[in-house]
């Protein structure tokens, strides 16, 4: 074999193991990258969208069915973030509660977030920031109530209260430790009751809050980086700047349900709806009036089963409609008004019960809104009574009581006169009175007038209208 040959082989044996180790060595930074995982930019663009939505009035049962299914979607899509802005203001405590614990096990990144500015979220806040991923709170808010957060039943045993204050103390004191979140301020909140601002939150150590951010912008910078770990351990770091955010809204029902179950609404349509149901009464005809009422009592019900009621409040506002519109009937003055209407606003004071949702009760505005125009329904309608009552009988033979009469016979004191398109037999109580002259009914007895004669001649507008 040559020496040119030999050469020639040995070049081509190196070049195949130089293609080898190549080879070799892309694979190897391949499976580096498979490891290690994508670049940020990459794994922000893999990753599911940014969900938002907005929640506020009363957190109720219905409440609690849109954030479900919101949960549900943002799980689904794997989403980068479900960012829920607590703007409620009271808590059906048993809901809120329920869905803290599927908050806090949730498969994607929640961040509860107290806003607007001067947001007072109340028991809401409470069961709502502890178990969330991320907690935030913009300036000038606040959460917490003044009242014991858990108020057992007043006939429980010393064991059973002491056992429920243990129990939600040690709920929302481990979802706080679970986050690094300070739990100084559970205990408090629990038994006595506390009110937390975001200066506060924030200045504890460590802080009971994650961070504060005036609106969404600021709260997206924010976030951007920051780990979170999920039920399980996962750990998930989030990637959201310069990502534009879903807006998760409710459904048009979900949205009825929300309307319906705010307290002032449902009383609203729970005194419209007595309204109608006497107008029918007062007024029968095709029924369009019973029909409209029953309607909004049945969509008042609906929002009222999502709030804890007191039935006993509910029997004082009908009993407070009676008396008003016993007013009508009875002569009593406007006094059966003034007891409805004190017997009104304290029934719708006490209308919810505080202790199973502090926060929730009818505004103010609307209770002086109905207050005045039942008084002023009630006054007019007194006003018409006593009208009619003071007006004389214009039918019949009592309608001919005032008329003025013209004598056709001579009376002496029994004779005829002409009145109201007809004769009829008359005597006079004062003296003889001349055919011609004119007399004013005094009295109907036996189909026979009594009469008086007239000082003065009456002119052609007495004789029309009756009166000298």
């Amino acid at each position: 074999m040559s020496d040119r040959y030999r050469k020639q082989c040995a070049w081509q044996v190196a070049g195949g193991w130089a293609v080898a180790r190549i080879v070799a060595l892309l694979v190897a930074l391949l499976a580096l990258v498979a490891v290690a995982g994508p670049p940020r930019a990459m794994a922000a663009q893999g990753r599911g969208p940014i969900y938002t939505l907005t929640l506020d009035g009363v957190v109720s049962r219905y409440s609690v069915g849109y954030l479900e299914r919101a949960l549900r979607e943002a799980e689904a899509a794997n989403a980068e973030a479900l960012i829920i802005q607590l703007s409620a203001t009271g808590a059906v405590l048993r809901d809120a509660r329920a869905f803290a614990d599927q908050l806090a096990r949730a498969r994607v990144p929640v961040v509860v977030h107290v806003a607007p500015p001067g947001t007072r979220s109340g028991a809401a806040g409470v069961w709502l920031l502890a178990p969330a991923h991320v907690a935030a709170m913009a300036p000038n808010t606040s959460f917490g109530i003044v009242e014991p957060l858990v108020r057992p039943d007043p006939n429980a045993g010393d064991a059973t209260r002491e056992l429920l204050y243990t129990e939600a103390i040690a709920q929302l004191g481990a979802w706080s430790r679970e986050r690094g979140r300070s739990d100084a301020w559970v205990e408090q909140a629990v038994r006595e009751g506390i009110v937390i601002n975001n200066e506060q939150a924030l200045a504890s150590t460590p802080p009971a809050i994650d961070l504060v951010a005036r609106d969404l912008n600021e709260l997206l910078t924010t976030l951007e980086g920051r780990a979170v770990t999920l039920e399980g351990g996962e750990t998930r770091t989030l990637s959201v700047l310069g990502r534009a955010p879903q807006p998760l809204a409710p459904t048009a029902w979900e949205q009825l349900l929300l309307l319906l179950a705010t307290p002032t609404v449902a009383f609203l349509l729970l005194v419209l709806a007595g309204i109608a149901i006497y107008a029918e009464f007062v007024t029968p005809g095709v029924g369009v009036l019973a029909g409209l009422g029953i309607v909004l009592l049945l969509a008042s019900g609906v929002g009222l089963i999502a709030l804890p009621v007191r039935w006993l409040a509910v029997l004082g506002l009908v009993v407070a409609f009676g008396l008003i519109v016993a007013d009508l009937y009875a002569p009593s003055h406007g006094a059966f008004t003034l007891v409805g209407a004190v017997i009104l606003v304290l029934s719708t004071l006490n209308l919810f019960d505080s202790a199973q949702a502090p926060g929730v009760g009818v505004a103010l505005w609307a209770i002086a809104l109905v207050v005045v125009l039942l008084i002023a329904f009630a006054a007019t309608g007194i006003y018409l009574v006593l009208r009619t009552r003071g007006t004389p009988v214009i039918t019949g033979q009592e309608g001919l009581v005032g008329r003025l009469a013209e004598v056709r016979k001579r009376l002496d004191p029994e004779g005829m006169v002409f009145v109201e398109g007809a004769l009829w037999r008359a005597i006079s109580e004062n003296g003889e009175v001349e055919p011609g002259e004119w007399v004013r009914v005094t009295g109907v007895y036996d189909l026979r007038l009594t009469v008086r004669r007239l000082v003065e001649e009456p002119g052609p507008l007495d004789r029309l209208t009756g009166e000298q």
